[in-house]
């Protein structure tokens, strides 16, 4: 291309021809998919990891922005000779963004939000928005070719991908020993909701080993010939939709196993273990005279104020009425009681 400028005629080389209509054909596609992705999120808006859908979510849509902003420089350079500056800058910012808004989904899916903690501490929070700052202004560096940026950028993906995979096995570490206990203990009640886990997050792993191969080649790749650019184009086009759309199915809302959202509100510093869980069995009036100083039914509470979270148990009672509603042959009289303590190794035992 011999110059680009606000409404200047330009003279564009003939073998960029193709990339208007393939930017067409990726915004139509990353389009349907963040609109189908919102609608979905919208829909399923109730349930455990809402939080982080939504963060999936911006995604396609800060990518679907930027093929739109590329389609429309390209296609008014071929077809208007008037290439616009703020165009190019425009898929320029939300090229950025792009890269930025998927970094944070991939560390907070590595820190387990909203799958092994409703949500992060305050230092993983600062954290995260550190590393999230650092990634943003490194890339602009290196988008505009600004000297020793490439070096930088390198070592910030080293870092990066470090820290997630790390992540990733500290959290896998964790749900190997509390399956191996619950086979040990005999607890099946949380053996499919503990599982499920595990496999999502080795799904993730493989995922991100594929994103750390895709992003070495693409930055390996010495080149720059105009001739086959869009080639090159296609092929990364291709791999970012594949794997954003293979994350998004592995989070995406389902018929999650029984005990599935239970997991404390923020990670535990100290070890962390299945949480136990107890079946107690009374009758409806021993139930209608539940009480206890020490628990109170459906919310985590410790027996004294000055008393740490790690002693905290949570009780859920189910009442015996309701469950003769859902099931019409009235089979049981009598009423579970579900006593799951946090998940920490140090929490006091339950009677039964």
């Amino acid at each position: 291309m011999a110059r680009s400028g606000d409404g200047y005629g330009v003279g564009v080389d003939e073998s960029y021809r193709a990339l208007p209509w393939l930017y067409l054909t990726f915004l139509s596609i990353w389009f349907f998919s963040a609109c189908s992705w919102t609608v979905y999120t919208y829909k399923t808006r109730h349930s455990q990891w809402n939080n982080l859908q939504w963060t999936l979510a911006s995604v396609p849509l800060i990518k679907a922005l930027q093929l739109m902003l590329s389609f429309l420089f390209w296609y008014s350079c071929f077809n208007f000779q008037a290439c616009s500056l703020w165009m190019s800058f425009g898929v320029y910012v939300t090229g950025v963004l792009f890269q930025t808004a998927a970094f944070v989904s991939f560390l907070l899916i590595s820190h387990g939000y909203c799958i092994m903690c409703e949500r992060l501490s305050l230092n993983e929070r600062r954290s995260t928005a550190a590393l999230a700052c650092v990634f943003y202004l490194t890339l602009v560096g290196y988008k505009a070719c600004v000297p020793y940026f490439s070096v930088l950028l390198l070592l910030n993906y080293f870092i990066s991908f470090y820290i997630i995979f790390h992540h990733i096995s500290q959290n896998l570490l964790v749900l190997r020993e509390q399956l191996s206990i619950i086979e040990h203990e005999d607890i099946q009640a949380m053996h499919d909701a503990v599982y499920k886990k595990y496999t999502m997050f080795k799904k993730f792993q493989g995922a991100m080993q594929i994103v750390a191969t895709a992003e070495t080649m693409i930055y390996m790749n010495i080149d720059d010939s105009s001739e086959n650019y869009w080639l090159r184009l296609l092929l990364r086009e291709w791999a970012q939709f594949c794997i954003f759309l293979y994350i998004g199915w592995i989070f995406r809302s389902q018929d999650l196993a029984p005990n599935f959202s239970v997991m404390p509100t923020t990670k535990c510093k100290g070890e962390t273990l299945v949480p136990p869980t107890y079946s107690i069995e009374m009758d409806a009036g021993t139930f209608k005279e539940f009480s206890s100083h020490e628990w109170h039914i459906g919310v985590p509470t410790s027996t004294s104020h000055d008393e740490s979270s790690k002693d905290e148990v949570l009780v859920i009672i189910q009442h015996p009425r309701a469950q003769r509603l859902r099931k019409l042959d009235g089979f049981s009289q009598n009423a579970d009681c579900f006593v799951v303590s946090d998940l920490n190794a140090n929490s006091p035992p339950c009677p039964t």
